[in-house]
């Protein structure tokens, strides 16, 4: 899903005000964002003199949008490097702009497609990866572009530390659901879970982006995951539509996730389109029925249940 841009807004002047917030190329950063990001006479050391220049931690905010959760974040914690990758121009822009008033040293914006994350990172790199409401693409065709696909998590594994760890937060179960089987598939171990993780961490940073969802009636499912050990014999999993996740009964279905609102619509008008043709089919069988019983005692089942025939 891409961002409009707004009437009166030159993103081309945004990207150029903001451009030392923003990195076009990360890949060459890589192996040596803690220390080529830590900032000159910046108080924000590790503990021991023998500690070269550095922050403590390098997170990635991958699929970031504009920003507000990285920067949030980076103000929790300045000793951590954080950033934040989106390959959307004027999220950029935004994230840029939220970045520069925020004051902040320690956060960074990279302008880079995050399919291709590996190559802005070394191996090991990374504490932690936030995937935070990743576009669910939930068309069976379009299941390798998810963040989340398999293939994608056998990525991150080469990029995480040894200790470290994915986050997921979606307004999506369907993803949700699907999310837990990729990491199964890749070898994750799942450390914590949760369907409403705004009730279970509501000192956590948000984004404007959730405060609409959660307005809107979502619910925000959440999990940790770290790499445990690898599959000896990977595989990519076969491609599957969210469709798949639904609940059967869509009337319980009290929230329709971003993205599935046509398909789930189309689904609703199947379903009431089959139950009233059985229904009629029902009913005509059951007249067929009365028919022939009173056929068989000797009645007019054409004058007595002329109406009950009528479709």
């Amino acid at each position: 899903m891409h961002a409009r841009t707004p009437k009166h807004f030159v993103l081309e002047e945004r990207l150029e005000r903001y451009a030392d917030f923003i990195e076009p190329a990360p890949q060459d950063y890589a192996g040596r964002w803690a220390e080529a990001c830590f900032p000159v006479g910046s108080t924000a050391l590790e503990k021991g003199a023998a500690q070269p220049r550095r922050f403590r931690e390098v997170r990635l905010d991958l699929g970031c949008g504009k920003g507000a959760f990285t920067v949030e974040s980076a103000r929790c914690e300045p000793d951590v490097l954080f950033l934040g990758m989106d390959g959307e121009p004027l999220c950029m822009a935004y994230a840029g702009g939220i970045a520069a008033k925020s004051g902040l040293e320690n956060v960074v914006f990279l302008a880079w497609d995050g399919h291709r994350v590996t190559e802005a990172f070394a191996p090991g790199e990374l504490s932690r990866i936030y995937l935070n409401f990743p576009t669910p693409f939930p068309r069976k065709r379009q299941a390798r572009l998810r963040l989340t696909d398999a293939t994608y998590l056998m990525d991150y594994r080469r990029i995480l530390a040894p200790s470290g760890a994915l986050r997921l937060k979606t307004d999506s179960r369907p993803l949700y659901l699907f999310t837990l089987e990729e990491l199964a598939a890749a070898g994750y171990e799942v450390l914590w879970t949760s369907e409403d993780a705004r009730a279970d961490f509501p000192n956590e940073p948000t984004s404007g982006y959730e405060e609409r969802l959660a307005a809107n009636g979502a619910k925000v499912f959440a999990l940790e995951a770290a790499p445990g050990p690898e599959p000896p014999h990977f595989s990519p999993t076969p491609q599957r539509g969210l469709v798949e996740y639904l609940p059967q009964d869509l009337e319980k279905l009290d929230y329709v996730p971003l993205g599935m609102e046509a398909t789930v619509w189309n689904m609703r008008n199947r379903e009431a389109k089959l139950w009233a043709k059985g229904h009629r089919d029902e009913k005509r069988a059951n007249n067929s029925e009365k028919c022939a019983a009173l056929h068989e005692q000797g009645g007019d089942p054409v004058g007595s249940l002329s109406r009950e025939l009528t479709p």
